[in-house]
């Protein structure tokens, strides 16, 4: 099975058969440790070398900083991207996810790493984007990795870029490759893009307005 994201949930045809029981998180104060994944349907975390390819890509945007920056792990799954970005030391992780069953195995992972710093919510992604928006919050690193063929990306972007500080960063994986066009008209810039198997994932960055870079 070609590696794909961990939450992107497809139809009962293309699930995989043999789906991992566990994920391991690969660097950080919770190095080595386990997630266990829930048997639920569509859900495929993403294999430890796509994640460390993103996080290598991450350490470079962040110099390896990560003690200020919060994180936003929408359709967080199995957990695996927003536990990581915990363990190397973010500073707030917000994760959402709408299937009970998830939040539940969520939970009890942050319970057993004692994960004081991560918040879990059981939420439609579109309302709690809408939620964080009329809080006013605004994150450093949003993951963004929703089911496939449903339009998600589309409607998703843009209330999106609007909770990321300018300059942060947002990564995306979806079923086909996102062009610079399709980016700069959501206020991002493409700075990497991969493929893994049938997946195509990018880091974008949100563009920093003319006379604001270096403040």
């Amino acid at each position: 099975m070609s590696p794909v994201s961990r939450s992107a949930r497809t139809s009962p045809a293309k699930r995989p058969s043999h789906a991992p029981q566990r994920v391991r998180i690969i660097a950080g104060k919770w190095r080595r440790l386990h997630l266990h994944v829930r048997d639920s349907q569509g859900l495929r975390p993403t294999p430890d070398r796509v994640r460390e390819t993103l996080f290598n890509w991450l350490n470079h945007q962040f110099d390896t900083h990560w003690s200020t920056r919060r994180v936003l792990d929408l359709f967080a799954g199995s957990g695996a991207l927003g536990f990581e970005a915990a363990s190397r030391g973010a500073s707030a992780v917000v994760m959402v996810d709408d299937a009970a069953a998830v939040v539940t195995e969520l939970r009890e992972a942050k319970e057993r790493l004692g994960a004081s710093d991560v918040a879990i919510r059981r939420a439609d992604a579109l309302s709690e984007l809408r939620e964080l928006a009329r809080r006013s919050e605004r994150f450093d690193l949003i993951f963004l990795d929703p089911p496939f063929n449903q339009g998600w990306i589309e409607r998703l972007l843009a209330p999106a870029v609007e909770l990321l500080v300018p300059g942060g960063l947002a990564y995306v994986e979806s079923e086909k490759p996102l062009s610079a066009t399709e980016c700069e008209a959501f206020g991002l810039e493409v700075l990497r893009e991969d493929k893994a198997g049938q997946v195509f994932y990018h880091l974008l960055r949100k563009t920093i307005p003319a006379g604001e870079e270096g403040r």
